[in-house]
């Protein structure tokens, strides 16, 4: 059964390391489960000053996407996929080919909600510290 599916990606081809990041990872690749025909698609929401996991997921959306394989999502980007219909299941690390072949051997955990707080993408918040007194 041929199901598009979304894989967060530090690359741009299937033996390219999966991204631990949702929101602002580098690169998305939709693939094809079946055929592993695939497509590399910039993130638009990488530098987004804000609300980059909505952005990602709405993206996505947008994209047709069946369902998404990550390291961590947080609430408002799970909130986009969940409404839309759209599963999420993680993958702990290794390529992207790695992550699809888990996925049709059924070995990938499907997520019931957030794995990150949110804005756990921002670089450690650097910014929004305060400086000692």
């Amino acid at each position: 059964m041929h199901v598009k599916i979304a894989v967060t990606a530090n690359g741009n081809d299937l033996d390219a390391p999966s991204s631990p990041i949702f929101g602002r990872c580098p690169t998305y690749l939709v693939v094809d489960t079946e055929t592993m025909a695939y497509e590399a698609v910039e993130n638009p929401a990488l530098s987004a000053s804000g609300g980059a996991g909505i952005q990602a997921a709405q993206f996505l959306v947008g994209r047709g996407v069946q369902a998404v394989i990550t390291g961590n999502v947080g609430p408002n980007a799970f909130g986009v996929l969940q409404a839309a219909a759209i599963p999420v299941y993680l993958h702990g690390g290794g390529t992207v080919r790695q992550a699809v072949q888990a996925y049709n051997a059924g070995q990938l955990s499907l997520v019931d909600g957030a794995t990150a707080a949110a804005h756990a993408g921002m670089g450690g918040g650097m910014g929004r510290r305060r400086r000692a007194q």
